[in-house]
């Protein structure tokens, strides 16, 4: 009687979210900032190259631009420990306000950082400062908002919430690919090059103060309420530690979606013009589709794995792609056009959409409540860090040193088996590589 009334009087101390479709809104709109910014480094990565790095090798240059956009992700895992731990203790409401921060520092410092011709070599310094920054935020945002909507989530339906995560960060593709669409119809390439590469930055400075307010207006989860304790920033580390196996098989799970995702956005602009030669106006507008694809596949997955598991959608996509990665990038770039690359591109993102859908909802499913957002966001840094936003140098690296323009299937053949061999430990019987470690807190 006593644990019922405990339970009743938690129910009316503890308030709900008054509207979920609001708090979806709020709780990613600081997806939009980070993966707006990422996208157009990508997109404008000859750009950037030219302006802070400059060498009379273009594709040294282009190596030198995924240097630093790879730099900058490896401070994910740092931010998502730091922040991690700073979420998990004082809320999420707190902490995803504070990551945007963070975040829109960095897009700031890149937007102004005057070139290498006019300060010399503290420009490429600067803008590995912008970088970093973004870096650490992007750390834990995104683990920050999957736990947020896998907490305010309904019952039977956390896939289909925390897949609204990876779903809005292909509203802000999409955006970024139609200002390039309209600034390369507007401006010759010689002028983008030269400075018009800029205002997509700048207008993304100028939603930074719409953001804060939704961010702002957030409400605190229910379940995080109701904790009758929160660990310390030093409790957090040392469960964190104890769980380290569910950590990697974490990151492993994550990696297919990283790198698929910086495949089909980040990369897709530069291989559309550089290697299979196609206008620039082609590569976005599959960027275009392909940012609406993904939106779509996201909640499909999601909502699909709610039903049937996590399990065989999970290993259904990641055998798929592992046998028609390669394959389906020799046919584009044997002969390549506008309809194959699209073509290619769209049955990527349907790999994508579905297991990142899928996959959100069992990362925050694996790893210990009372440290969720620490783990979570560990896991998906360290995929995103090491391997995702590594995608872009790897493929250029990979075709200039074998001359075979498919070779970046090679890297996505890694990822889907990568995905594979976390899925069968993770949902293998008995397994005992998901139970949480105790830590005394």
């Amino acid at each position: 009687m006593d644990a019922a009334r405990n339970t009743a009087q938690d129910a009316v101390s503890t308030p709900e979210i008054k509207s979920r479709l609001a708090a979806i809104l709020r709780a990613t709109s600081g997806n939009f900032l980070e993966q707006f910014d990422f996208f157009l480094f990508g997109f404008y990565a000859s750009a950037i190259a030219k302006a802070f790095f400059p060498s009379e090798n273009e594709t040294a240059a282009l190596l030198n631009t995924f240097g630093v956009f790879w730099l900058g992700a490896l401070m994910r895992p740092v931010g998502a420990i730091v922040l991690g731990a700073y979420i998990d203790q004082i809320g999420r409401r707190k902490g995803l306000i504070v990551t945007l921060a963070i975040m829109a520092a960095g897009t700031v410092t890149i937007a102004v950082c005057p070139t290498y011709a006019s300060i010399g070599v503290a420009a490429p310094i600067i803008v590995l400062i912008g970088r970093l920054l973004q870096g650490f935020s992007a750390g834990v945002e995104l683990g920050g908002v999957s736990v947020y909507l896998s907490e305010i989530s309904t019952p039977g339906n956390r896939g289909f919430y925390t897949s609204f995560q990876s779903s809005s960060q292909q509203v802000a593709i999409f955006v970024a690919a139609v200002l390039g669409f309209i600034l390369s119809e507007l401006m010759p390439k010689d002028v983008v090059d030269a400075w018009g590469w800029r205002i997509p930055f700048f207008i993304g400075c100028i939603i930074i103060p719409f953001l804060f307010f939704l961010r702002r207006t957030l409400e605190e989860t229910p379940e995080f309420l109701k904790m009758k304790k929160h660990p310390t920033a030093s409790e957090v580390f040392a469960s964190a530690a104890a769980n380290w196996r569910i950590v990697l098989l974490g990151m492993m799970l994550a990696t297919m979606t990283t790198v698929t995702f910086y495949f089909v956005t980040v990369y897709t602009p530069t291989f559309g013009k550089n290697v299979l030669k196609l206008s620039t106006q082609d590569a976005l507008i599959v960027t275009c589709l392909i940012a609406i694809t993904n939106f779509i596949w996201n909640p499909v997955g999601g909502a699909l794995s709610d039903r049937i598991g996590r399990k065989p959608v999970l290993l259904t996509i990641t055998i798929l792609a592992f046998f028609t990665a390669y394959p389906a990038l020799s046919w584009l770039v044997s002969a390549p056009s506008f309809g194959k690359m699209l073509a290619v591109e769209m049955l990527f993102s349907f790999y994508f959409g579905v297991y990142s859908g899928t996959m959100l909802g069992a990362l925050v499913e694996i790893v210990p409540a009372h440290v969720r957002t620490t783990c979570f966001s560990l896991a998906f840094a360290l995929a995103a860090g090491l391997l995702g936003t590594f995608t872009p140098f790897a493929s250029t690296w990979l075709i200039e040193h074998t001359g075979n323009r498919a070779s970046p299937g090679f890297w996505l053949m890694a990822a889907a088996a990568s995905g594979a061999i976390a899925a069968l430990v993770i949902y293998r019987k008995g397994s005992e590589a998901l139970a949480p470690k105790p830590v005394t807190i």
